[in-house]
Parts: structure tokens; sequence; C-alpha cells
């Protein structure tokens, strides 16, 4: 997987980040499960870029 497919899949991963943890926040009012959310979607771009 070349540099330029890597940072697509960022961007794209990045937009599901920032959106669905507003709506995470507008949901349960804290930071909490926010974090919680990030730390998942970072785990799942993890995974998928180390293949």
């Amino acid at each position: 997987m070349n540099i330029s497919r890597k940072l697509g899949i960022l961007v794209f991963c990045g937009v599901p980040a920032i959106v669905g943890g507003g709506i995470v926040y507008g949901i349960f009012g804290s930071y909490t499960p926010v974090t919680i959310y990030e730390l998942l979607l970072v785990t799942a771009v993890g995974v998928f870029l180390s293949r």
C-alpha cells in the first residue's frame, strides 16, 4: 500500500471521527463516550493500515 492510499484512508476516516464525535457528544453529553468512540476508530484504522 503506497503513501497516497494510506493518506486517503486517513482522510476518509477523519470525517466520521469529527462528525461522529459530535453526534456521540450530543447523545451522551460528556466526553467519556466520545473518547471511547475515537479510540475504537483509531484502532480500526490502525488495523486497516497495518495490513
